[in-house]
Protein backbone atom coordinates (compact mmCIF):
# COMPACT_ATOMS: atom_id res chain seq x y z
CA UNK A 1 0.00 0.00 0.00
CA UNK A 2 1.16 3.51 -0.78
CA UNK A 3 0.76 4.88 2.76
CA UNK A 4 1.79 8.53 2.70
CA UNK A 5 0.99 8.86 6.42
CA UNK A 6 4.12 6.89 7.36
CA UNK A 7 6.30 9.36 5.47
CA UNK A 8 5.16 12.44 7.40
CA UNK A 9 7.19 14.11 10.11
CA UNK A 10 5.52 14.34 13.51
CA UNK A 11 3.64 16.13 14.87
CA UNK A 12 1.35 15.98 11.83
CA UNK A 13 -0.81 19.07 11.31
CA UNK A 14 -3.94 18.66 9.18
CA UNK A 15 -6.57 21.05 7.81
CA UNK A 16 -9.92 19.70 8.98
CA UNK A 17 -12.73 18.92 6.54
CA UNK A 18 -15.39 21.63 6.81
CA UNK A 19 -18.71 21.81 4.99
CA UNK A 20 -18.91 24.58 2.37
CA UNK A 21 -15.41 25.68 3.39
CA UNK A 22 -12.59 23.32 2.44
CA UNK A 23 -13.16 23.11 -1.30
CA UNK A 24 -10.28 23.16 -3.79
CA UNK A 25 -10.22 26.98 -3.78
CA UNK A 26 -9.79 27.36 -0.03
CA UNK A 27 -7.22 24.56 0.03
CA UNK A 28 -5.18 26.30 -2.65
CA UNK A 29 -5.32 29.58 -0.74
CA UNK A 30 -4.17 27.87 2.47
CA UNK A 31 -1.41 26.05 0.57
CA UNK A 32 -0.06 29.44 -0.55
CA UNK A 33 -0.27 30.94 2.94
CA UNK A 34 1.24 28.01 4.81
CA UNK A 35 0.63 24.41 3.84
CA UNK A 36 -0.49 21.79 6.37
CA UNK A 37 0.94 18.28 6.18
CA UNK A 38 -2.39 16.92 4.92
CA UNK A 39 -5.54 18.33 3.33
CA UNK A 40 -9.03 16.80 3.58
CA UNK A 41 -11.95 17.40 1.22
CA UNK A 42 -15.40 18.52 2.27
CA UNK A 43 -17.70 15.71 3.45
CA UNK A 44 -18.80 13.75 0.37
CA UNK A 45 -21.87 11.51 0.37
CA UNK A 46 -21.27 8.07 -1.14
CA UNK A 47 -24.88 7.75 -2.28
CA UNK A 48 -24.56 11.10 -4.04
CA UNK A 49 -21.42 9.95 -5.84
CA UNK A 50 -23.55 7.46 -7.78
CA UNK A 51 -26.75 9.48 -8.19
CA UNK A 52 -28.24 11.75 -10.84
CA UNK A 53 -26.80 14.69 -8.91
CA UNK A 54 -23.29 13.28 -9.22
CA UNK A 55 -22.04 16.38 -11.08
CA UNK A 56 -22.71 18.64 -8.09
CA UNK A 57 -21.21 16.09 -5.68
CA UNK A 58 -18.13 15.90 -7.90
CA UNK A 59 -17.32 19.56 -7.11
CA UNK A 60 -16.43 18.43 -3.60
CA UNK A 61 -13.80 16.12 -5.07
CA UNK A 62 -12.18 18.59 -7.42
CA UNK A 63 -8.54 19.27 -6.61
CA UNK A 64 -5.14 20.37 -7.93
CA UNK A 65 -1.71 18.87 -7.42
CA UNK A 66 -0.86 21.73 -5.02
CA UNK A 67 -3.23 20.16 -2.47
CA UNK A 68 -1.43 16.85 -1.98
CA UNK A 69 -1.42 14.77 0.07
CA UNK A 70 -5.21 14.91 -0.11
CA UNK A 71 -7.68 12.65 1.68
CA UNK A 72 -11.30 12.36 0.54
CA UNK A 73 -13.69 12.26 3.48
CA UNK A 74 -16.86 10.28 2.79
CA UNK A 75 -20.10 9.51 4.61
CA UNK A 76 -23.32 7.69 3.87
CA UNK A 77 -25.59 4.77 4.64
CA UNK A 78 -24.94 1.73 2.47
CA UNK A 79 -21.71 -0.27 2.78
CA UNK A 80 -21.78 -1.26 -0.89
CA UNK A 81 -21.57 2.41 -1.85
CA UNK A 82 -18.53 2.87 0.40
CA UNK A 83 -16.93 -0.03 -1.45
CA UNK A 84 -17.61 1.59 -4.82
CA UNK A 85 -16.60 5.03 -3.53
CA UNK A 86 -13.20 3.77 -2.38
CA UNK A 87 -12.58 2.26 -5.81
CA UNK A 88 -13.62 5.48 -7.51
CA UNK A 89 -11.43 7.62 -5.25
CA UNK A 90 -8.43 5.48 -6.18
CA UNK A 91 -9.22 6.06 -9.86
CA UNK A 92 -9.51 9.80 -9.18
CA UNK A 93 -6.02 9.85 -7.69
CA UNK A 94 -6.73 10.54 -4.02
CA UNK A 95 -4.00 9.75 -1.51
CA UNK A 96 -6.36 8.37 1.13
CA UNK A 97 -9.97 7.95 2.18
CA UNK A 98 -11.45 8.97 5.54
CA UNK A 99 -14.72 7.81 7.08
CA UNK A 100 -16.85 10.53 8.67
CA UNK A 101 -18.15 9.05 11.89
CA UNK A 102 -18.09 12.33 13.79
CA UNK A 103 -20.27 14.96 12.12
CA UNK A 104 -22.98 15.93 14.66
CA UNK A 105 -25.39 17.55 12.16
CA UNK A 106 -28.94 16.58 13.05
CA UNK A 107 -29.96 15.43 9.56
CA UNK A 108 -27.35 12.68 9.12
CA UNK A 109 -27.48 11.72 12.80
CA UNK A 110 -31.25 11.25 12.66
CA UNK A 111 -30.67 8.81 9.79
CA UNK A 112 -28.13 6.91 11.87
CA UNK A 113 -25.07 7.91 9.86
CA UNK A 114 -21.96 10.04 10.51
CA UNK A 115 -21.77 10.30 14.33
CA UNK A 116 -25.02 8.32 14.49
CA UNK A 117 -22.86 5.27 13.76
CA UNK A 118 -21.54 5.49 17.32
CA UNK A 119 -24.90 3.93 18.25
CA UNK A 120 -24.77 1.29 15.49
CA UNK A 121 -21.49 -0.55 15.68
CA UNK A 122 -22.52 -3.44 13.40
CA UNK A 123 -23.21 -0.97 10.56
CA UNK A 124 -20.06 0.99 11.39
CA UNK A 125 -18.02 -2.21 11.05
CA UNK A 126 -19.71 -3.11 7.75
CA UNK A 127 -18.87 0.35 6.41
CA UNK A 128 -15.24 0.15 7.55
CA UNK A 129 -14.81 -3.34 6.11
CA UNK A 130 -16.45 -2.38 2.80
CA UNK A 131 -14.26 0.69 2.46
CA UNK A 132 -11.11 -1.30 3.19
CA UNK A 133 -12.16 -3.92 0.65
CA UNK A 134 -12.77 -1.22 -1.95
CA UNK A 135 -9.45 0.44 -1.17
CA UNK A 136 -7.82 -2.95 -1.79
CA UNK A 137 -4.72 -1.95 0.13
CA UNK A 138 -3.93 0.70 -2.48
CA UNK A 139 -4.72 3.75 -0.31
CA UNK A 140 -4.94 4.09 3.48
CA UNK A 141 -8.33 4.16 5.23
CA UNK A 142 -8.69 6.51 8.20
CA UNK A 143 -11.57 7.39 10.53
CA UNK A 144 -12.69 10.62 12.17
CA UNK A 145 -15.08 10.40 15.10
CA UNK A 146 -15.99 11.91 18.49
CA UNK A 147 -15.41 10.82 22.07
CA UNK A 148 -18.92 9.45 22.33
CA UNK A 149 -22.57 10.21 21.68
CA UNK A 150 -24.23 11.60 24.83
CA UNK A 151 -21.31 10.86 27.14
CA UNK A 152 -17.63 10.07 26.74
CA UNK A 153 -17.52 6.47 25.57
CA UNK A 154 -14.11 4.82 25.47
CA UNK A 155 -15.75 1.52 24.50
CA UNK A 156 -16.57 3.17 21.18
CA UNK A 157 -12.97 4.36 20.80
CA UNK A 158 -11.77 0.84 21.63
CA UNK A 159 -14.11 -0.58 18.99
CA UNK A 160 -12.79 1.81 16.33
CA UNK A 161 -9.15 1.09 17.24
CA UNK A 162 -9.82 -2.63 16.90
CA UNK A 163 -10.77 -2.01 13.25
CA UNK A 164 -7.13 -0.95 12.69
CA UNK A 165 -7.60 2.29 10.73
CA UNK A 166 -4.38 3.85 9.48
CA UNK A 167 -5.31 7.02 11.36
CA UNK A 168 -7.91 7.77 14.03
CA UNK A 169 -8.80 11.44 14.44
CA UNK A 170 -10.83 12.18 17.55
CA UNK A 171 -12.82 15.38 17.86
CA UNK A 172 -12.51 15.73 21.61
CA UNK A 173 -16.17 16.35 22.40
CA UNK A 174 -19.26 14.16 22.40
CA UNK A 175 -21.95 14.48 19.75
CA UNK A 176 -24.39 16.11 22.18
CA UNK A 177 -21.77 18.68 23.18
CA UNK A 178 -21.50 19.85 19.55
CA UNK A 179 -18.99 22.73 19.88
CA UNK A 180 -20.61 24.27 22.95
CA UNK A 181 -17.98 23.24 25.51
CA UNK A 182 -14.17 23.29 25.45
CA UNK A 183 -12.61 20.26 23.76
CA UNK A 184 -11.50 17.55 26.23
CA UNK A 185 -7.83 17.46 25.31
CA UNK A 186 -7.13 15.87 28.69
CA UNK A 187 -8.83 12.70 27.39
CA UNK A 188 -6.59 12.25 24.34
CA UNK A 189 -3.84 10.53 26.34
CA UNK A 190 -6.33 7.79 27.22
CA UNK A 191 -6.92 7.21 23.51
CA UNK A 192 -3.16 7.02 22.95
CA UNK A 193 -2.76 4.55 25.82
CA UNK A 194 -5.55 2.39 24.39
CA UNK A 195 -3.81 2.38 21.01
CA UNK A 196 -0.52 1.40 22.65
CA UNK A 197 -2.18 -1.38 24.65
CA UNK A 198 -3.27 -2.92 21.34
CA UNK A 199 0.30 -2.65 19.97
CA UNK A 200 -1.38 -0.87 17.09
CA UNK A 201 0.28 1.28 14.44
CA UNK A 202 -2.78 3.54 14.14
CA UNK A 203 -1.81 7.21 14.26
CA UNK A 204 -3.78 9.25 16.82
CA UNK A 205 -4.79 12.79 15.89
CA UNK A 206 -6.57 15.23 18.21
CA UNK A 207 -9.08 17.82 17.03
CA UNK A 208 -10.88 20.77 18.64
CA UNK A 209 -10.30 24.41 19.61
CA UNK A 210 -6.76 24.77 18.22
CA UNK A 211 -5.93 28.34 17.19
CA UNK A 212 -2.11 28.17 16.80
CA UNK A 213 0.58 25.62 15.98
CA UNK A 214 2.32 26.32 19.29
CA UNK A 215 -0.86 25.31 21.13
CA UNK A 216 -1.21 22.23 18.93
CA UNK A 217 2.37 21.15 19.64
CA UNK A 218 1.87 21.46 23.37
CA UNK A 219 -1.40 19.55 23.43
CA UNK A 220 -0.10 16.80 21.15
CA UNK A 221 3.07 16.41 23.23
CA UNK A 222 1.13 16.22 26.51
CA UNK A 223 -1.03 13.42 25.13
CA UNK A 224 1.77 11.60 23.33
CA UNK A 225 -0.35 11.77 20.17
CA UNK A 226 0.84 11.95 16.57
CA UNK A 227 -0.69 15.24 15.48
CA UNK A 228 -3.57 17.67 15.44
CA UNK A 229 -6.34 18.51 13.02
CA UNK A 230 -7.23 22.21 12.88
CA UNK A 231 -10.40 23.68 11.40
CA UNK A 232 -12.05 26.92 12.45
CA UNK A 233 -8.74 28.49 13.47
CA UNK A 234 -8.06 29.36 9.83
CA UNK A 235 -10.92 31.87 9.93
CA UNK A 236 -8.82 33.90 12.33
CA UNK A 237 -5.52 33.25 10.57
CA UNK A 238 -5.23 31.70 7.08
CA UNK A 239 -1.47 31.58 7.74
CA UNK A 240 -2.09 29.28 10.71
CA UNK A 241 0.01 26.45 9.26
CA UNK A 242 2.92 28.72 8.43
CA UNK A 243 5.93 28.49 10.73
CA UNK A 244 7.00 32.06 10.00
CA UNK A 245 4.03 34.27 9.07
CA UNK A 246 0.73 35.22 10.72
CA UNK A 247 -2.13 37.35 9.51
CA UNK A 248 -1.12 39.99 12.05
CA UNK A 249 2.14 40.46 10.15
CA UNK A 250 0.24 41.51 7.04
CA UNK A 251 -0.64 45.09 6.13
CA UNK A 252 -4.27 45.98 5.35
CA UNK A 253 -3.29 46.10 1.67
CA UNK A 254 -1.78 42.61 1.80
CA UNK A 255 -4.85 41.21 3.53
CA UNK A 256 -7.13 42.69 0.90
CA UNK A 257 -4.91 41.51 -1.96
CA UNK A 258 -5.27 37.99 -0.54
CA UNK A 259 -9.04 38.44 -0.45
CA UNK A 260 -8.99 39.47 -4.12
CA UNK A 261 -6.74 36.55 -5.02
CA UNK A 262 -9.10 34.19 -3.18
CA UNK A 263 -12.07 35.63 -5.04
CA UNK A 264 -10.31 35.46 -8.41
CA UNK A 265 -9.43 31.82 -7.87
CA UNK A 266 -13.05 31.13 -6.88
CA UNK A 267 -14.26 32.76 -10.08
CA UNK A 268 -11.77 30.92 -12.28
CA UNK A 269 -12.65 27.60 -10.65
CA UNK A 270 -16.42 27.78 -10.24
CA UNK A 271 -17.74 30.54 -12.52
CA UNK A 272 -21.45 30.69 -11.75
CA UNK A 273 -21.72 26.98 -10.87
CA UNK A 274 -21.51 27.78 -7.15
CA UNK A 275 -23.63 30.18 -5.13
CA UNK A 276 -21.61 33.42 -4.72
CA UNK A 277 -22.84 34.21 -1.16
CA UNK A 278 -21.00 31.05 -0.04
CA UNK A 279 -17.83 33.06 -0.56
CA UNK A 280 -18.89 35.80 1.86
CA UNK A 281 -18.03 33.73 4.94
CA UNK A 282 -14.36 34.27 4.06
CA UNK A 283 -14.55 38.07 3.94
CA UNK A 284 -14.22 38.34 7.71
CA UNK A 285 -10.89 36.48 7.48
CA UNK A 286 -9.30 39.32 5.57
CA UNK A 287 -11.19 42.39 6.79
CA UNK A 288 -10.12 42.75 10.38
CA UNK A 289 -7.46 44.43 12.45
CA UNK A 290 -7.19 47.75 10.63
CA UNK A 291 -9.03 51.09 10.57
CA UNK A 292 -12.25 50.92 8.57
CA UNK A 293 -12.27 47.11 8.48
CA UNK A 294 -15.69 46.74 10.09
CA UNK A 295 -17.36 49.20 7.71
CA UNK A 296 -15.66 47.53 4.74
CA UNK A 297 -16.80 44.10 5.92
CA UNK A 298 -20.40 45.30 6.24
CA UNK A 299 -20.28 46.60 2.66
CA UNK A 300 -18.77 43.38 1.34
CA UNK A 301 -21.44 41.25 3.01
CA UNK A 302 -24.03 42.98 0.83
CA UNK A 303 -22.28 42.21 -2.48
CA UNK A 304 -23.82 39.89 -5.04
CA UNK A 305 -21.00 39.39 -7.58
CA UNK A 306 -17.19 39.13 -7.69
CA UNK A 307 -17.05 42.31 -9.77
CA UNK A 308 -19.03 44.28 -7.20
CA UNK A 309 -16.82 42.95 -4.42
CA UNK A 310 -13.64 43.88 -6.25
CA UNK A 311 -14.85 47.41 -6.90
CA UNK A 312 -15.57 48.01 -3.21
CA UNK A 313 -12.14 46.67 -2.23
CA UNK A 314 -10.32 48.76 -4.85
CA UNK A 315 -12.21 51.88 -3.79
CA UNK A 316 -11.20 51.21 -0.19
CA UNK A 317 -7.56 50.68 -1.16
CA UNK A 318 -7.47 53.85 -3.26
CA UNK A 319 -8.92 55.92 -0.47
CA UNK A 320 -6.28 54.63 1.93
CA UNK A 321 -3.29 54.65 -0.39
CA UNK A 322 -3.41 56.45 -3.71
CA UNK A 323 -0.13 54.91 -4.80
CA UNK A 324 -1.37 51.30 -4.76
CA UNK A 325 -1.56 49.65 -8.20
CA UNK A 326 -4.98 48.40 -9.27
CA UNK A 327 -5.50 44.67 -8.92
CA UNK A 328 -6.07 42.61 -12.06
CA UNK A 329 -9.78 42.49 -12.95
CA UNK A 330 -11.98 39.58 -11.98
CA UNK A 331 -13.15 37.81 -15.15
CA UNK A 332 -16.81 37.90 -16.09
CA UNK A 333 -18.90 35.04 -14.78
CA UNK A 334 -19.04 31.96 -16.97
CA UNK A 335 -20.95 28.72 -16.68
CA UNK A 336 -17.92 26.50 -17.17
CA UNK A 337 -15.89 24.94 -14.39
Amino acid sequence: MKNFWKQLDKPIFILAPMEDVTDTVLRQVIARCGKPAVFFTEFTNVEGMFSKGERVVRQRLQYTEAERPLVAQIWGTHPENFYKAAQKLIDMGFDGVDLNMGCPAQGPVSRGVCSGLINNRPLAKEIIDATKEGAAGLIPVSIKTRLGFRAIDFEWIQFVLEQKPTVLTVHLRTVSEMSKVPAHWDRLKTVVDMRDALSSETLIIGNGDIKALSDARQKVAEAGADGAMIGRGIFENPYLFSETVTLHDKTPEEKLRLLLDHMQLWQETWGDTKHFPTLRKFFKVYTNGFPGAQELRMQLMETQTPQETEQIVITFLRSHSASLPIHHPVPEQTSSV
